[in-house]
């Protein structure tokens, strides 16, 4: 950049460096998406189109930046796990934060006619952001369980509201007094008595979220291929036998590319993490 003599206003800017040898988690939130989703008669309680939407923005980030190695997605929010090591943007936080929230909203817009083509955009959505730095493995797992768990809560009562409303008859106002102070099994148990729904019967992506996860795959083209031996002509063995001993070659380094996976499973138990060890580890 040309230098001038205006150019001491940079003074005022404010390094943000993120602390390193962390893990970076980037939460997304829709921006008043009650209203986006009344304004364009979303279903009610869960709008599949709108939640594949939100996938496909998140599967934009992730093959963009490859240093994310899981997103969770649930409602209008998604929150991506940088590996502990990157360096993307130099850790930065508001260039990491601006330019990621930047890219999942284009995405959501980009997209919206593919999956929702029936209701035009009325107005323009946003999303805000936020990253937290978590020191260790154990509080990274928590923080995804706790997203997963919200989302049960919250999936277990919006079925739970709508039933009431859309087939109970009962105005929002009585739906919301009705499951006042009411427990888990009370829930199921009006759902199944009243409206025969089996919670447990649902799709999983409605009771367990989104969970993308980046996964390896190794290049055919790097595996070793075995080689026809050729007999050495008698020169050839001379050569051999009067060249200095070469030092071992290293071994190159298996070239590895990724694909993201989306899946719809339990991330609070032990299984997921344990066929998936590379998640946390750099």
């Amino acid at each position: 950049m040309a230098g001038s003599k205006f150019a001491y206003v940079r003074n005022f800017e404010l390094p943000d460096p993120l602390l390193p040898e962390t893990f970076m988690v980037l939460r997304i939130d829709g921006h008043a998406f009650h209203r986006l989703s009344e304004e364009h008669c979303f279903a009610k309680p869960n709008d599949e189109r709108a939640l594949q939407l939100m996938d496909h923005a998140a599967r934009d980030v992730m093959n963009e930046y490859k240093d994310i190695m899981l997103a969770f997605g649930e409602s209008d929010e998604y929150s991506f796990l940088f590996r502990k090591s990157t360096t993307v943007y130099n850790r930065r936080e508001s260039k990491i934060l601006s330019t990621i929230t930047s890219l999942f909203t284009s995405s959501y817009v980009f997209n919206w006619p593919k999956y929702i083509p029936d209701a035009p955009l009325k107005y323009c959505p946003s999303f805000d952001g936020r990253i937290v730095l978590y020191p260790s493995t154990n509080v990274v797992r928590d923080y995804f369980s706790w997203r997963q768990a919200d989302t049960h809560i919250n999936n277990l009562y919006n079925t739970v509201f709508w039933s009431l409303v859309l087939k109970g008859g009962q105005t929002t106002t009585e739906a919301h007094a009705t499951l006042r102070g009411t427990v888990s099994s009370t829930k199921h148990e009006i759902l199944f008595s009243r409206f025969g729904i089996n919670y447990n019967e649902l799709p999983a992506r409605l009771r367990k979220g989104s969970v993308m996860v980046r996964t390896e795959i190794p290049d055919d083209h790097e595996k070793d291929r075995a080689e026809v031996p050729i007999d050495p002509s008698p020169s050839d063995s001379a050569v051999e036998r009067n060249a200095k001993p070469r030092k071992a070659e290293k071994k190159r380094k298996a070239r590895v590319s990724t694909t993201v996976e989306l899946l719809h499973c339990d991330i609070i138990g032990e299984e997921f993490w344990t066929a998936r060890p590379n998640l946390l580890v750099d």
